[in-house]
């Protein structure tokens, strides 16, 4: 049973790249403030990573528009409705210049772009019948501040963005609201090896910490600091706030 006292009680909420990082985080955020959470990724690792009450993890290749429609409707056959979706799943190879991409490009559309918008247009219509139904999309603070060696990542997440905005217009008549949010670097994630940390910190003749803290306010982007993030914008606080765009980056001054 849910506690009615918590934001998300009775609520159903499904998630993309639930494995680890952001979507593990927000995964299980989403279940302690009261919803029940399916947790979707490639990585088998998802299964047992997202165990318990209210909250379990199903491997889905999200690029296939089978298996992802197949796992939005089971999702809803398993609990009854669905009301919250967080498209968090996607790629990020930097290093990558305008003039040599070519397989690159295309992963990243295809996963950080369209299997984002097979997710919505599978998720809409039981969206509809949702209560107090909510969409987040992770974008990235590269949509408004790209880099050099990052062209996909940057184009896509501009992408989605637009994608979201559009679709804060056309399902507002419908009572779902539809919000991004714009992380900056997490490192408490699989991506950031110490390796590849300290090799991005020396970029910058800056120390591990001093990098990881690289922003206006000198804090740290944690995965569950975007998590709770995701559950607020979700919930009761932002009932009035669709086609946002909200970073979470500790201020950066060429976002600012």
């Amino acid at each position: 049973m849910s506690d009615p006292l918590k934001p998300h009680a009775g609520k159903v909420a499904l998630i993309t790249g639930a494995a680890g990082g952001i979507g593990r985080a927000t995964a299980e955020r989403l279940r302690n403030d009261g919803a029940t959470v399916v947790g979707l990724d490639i990585n088998p690792a998802v299964v047992e990573n997202l165990t318990g009450e209210r909250l379990s993890g199903a491997i889905c290749d999200i690029t296939d528009d089978a298996a992802l429609k197949a796992a939005v409707d089971k999702t809803v056959a398993d609990h009854g409705s669905l009301d919250i979706i967080v498209a968090n799943a996607g790629i990020f190879k930097s290093g990558e210049y305008i003039e040599d991409l070519l397989e690159s490009w295309d992963l990243h559309l295809k996963i950080n772009l369209t299997a984002t918008q097979r997710f919505l247009k599978f998720s809409i219509p039981h969206l509809k019948s949702g209560t107090d139904a909510s969409i987040i999309i992770i974008g990235s603070r590269n949509y408004a501040a790209p880099g050099p060696g990052a062209a996909a990542y940057s184009v896509t997440k501009a992408g989605v963005t637009q994608l979201a905005r559009v679709a804060a217009l056309e399902l507002a008549p419908h009572g779902i609201r539809v919000n991004v949010l714009h992380p900056d670097a997490v490192f408490d994630t699989e991506i950031w090896s110490e390796e590849a940390l300290e090799n991005s910190a020396k970029r910058y003749g800056m120390t591990v910490q001093e990098y990881k803290t690289k922003n206006l306010l000198s804090t740290e982007i944690t995965s569950a600091g975007v998590a709770a993030m995701i559950s607020t914008v979700a919930g009761p606080v932002f009932s009035a706030t669709t086609g946002a765009q909200i970073p979470i980056d500790g201020g950066n001054d060429r976002v600012i």
